[in-house]
């Protein structure tokens, strides 16, 4: 039963700080192994990509399964045929990424510069519409590199694909440990 359900507050941010605090070497930790991990992701690309395309195909066969079997409980039959095929167009998703890694992987390393040149837009879009200050100039400069990213990518596929999956999980792994560390020794107690 939920804090809420019984009548007691939950608890305050201070609160969960604190329990946080006794743990703050295994947070630190964390944050280390991702950041060797990282490392690592960088120093063998070409495996990091494999193991991207992989973890996506498995991914992409769970949820295939789950909205199939979501869909077997639709009350109309049009509604059913609409999970089916999102289900199963999942599950050849992710045979593909698992039987077929290098295909997967020209699509993958495609949708993703693609990707990143749309949010590019959107971005700058969306910062017009903000005050002009400098949160619409750093909304912009973020557009921008993110378009010159997605660029990049696009126009040095097919030759980029066997390592940009692997080098942004290194990068994004790199990052996320810094943060943990960083985080973990803000929650060590001062003396």
């Amino acid at each position: 039963m939920s804090n809420a359900a019984n009548g007691a507050q939950p608890p305050s941010l201070g609160v969960a700080i604190e329990h946080l605090r006794a743990r703050w070497g295994e947070i630190v930790a964390f944050g280390a192994l991702l950041f060797v991990l990282g490392i690592a992701a960088l120093c063998f690309v070409v495996p990091a990509t494999t193991a991207v395309v992989t973890v996506n195909g498995i991914v992409f066969l769970v949820a295939g399964v789950a909205e199939i079997a979501v869909g077997a409980h639709a009350k109309s039959g049009a509604r059913f045929f609409l999970w089916l095929i999102g289900g199963a167009l999942y599950l050849i998703v992710g045979i593909i990424c698992i039987l077929d890694r290098d295909l997967a992987t020209l699509a993958l390393t495609l949708a993703l510069g693609a990707g990143l040149i749309a949010a590019a837009v959107v971005r700058a879009y969306l910062a017009f519409h903000l005050p002009p200050d400098n949160s619409r100039a750093m909304v912009l400069v973020a557009a921008a590199f993110t378009f010159l990213l997605g660029l990049i990518i696009v126009a040095q596929w097919p030759t980029n694909a066997a390592y940009v999956l692997g080098i942004l999980l290194g990068v994004d792994l790199i990052f996320h440990g810094v943060g943990w560390t960083t985080f973990g020794y803000g929650l060590r107690p001062r003396r």
